[in-house]
Parts: C-alpha cells; structure tokens; sequence
C-alpha cells in the first residue's frame, strides 16, 4: 500500500491511536497533577513522587510533541 492511497482512504489504526492532541493533554494532566503534589500539603508519599510525575509529564509531552497531528 502507498502512501498515498493511505491518505486517501484516512489514517490506518497505528496513526489513528497516536495522534498528537489526546497525548498531549494526557502529558499535560501529567504536569499539572505532579505539580498539584509538589504543593499539597497532606501527604508525604504524593510529595515525594511528584518529581518523577512531572519528569514524566514532560518528556512525554517533548515525545507526543513529534507525532503526527
């Protein structure tokens, strides 16, 4: 199949799944929800992880910010 008739007759099932706009907003909930624990106050545990979400949030974002829209 070329790529051309993949254009034509819309995006196959791979291109469908990664599109640019659901990943982003997940990695950007991703940020927001590492930096929500970085500021609580209640727990310990949720302060301690919150490094690793937002590292996580943000190297997600600079991946998806490479896949086709």
């Amino acid at each position: 199949m070329s790529l051309q008739s993949e254009h034509r007759n819309g995006p196959s099932g791979l291109s469908r799944f990664f599109r640019r706009g659901p990943w982003e907003n997940f990695a950007t909930f991703l940020i927001a929800l590492g930096i929500f624990m970085l500021m609580q106050p209640f727990s310990i545990d949720l302060f301690s992880y919150s490094f690793a979400v937002i590292l996580t949030g943000t190297v997600g974002f600079v991946i998806v910010s490479h896949f086709p829209e």
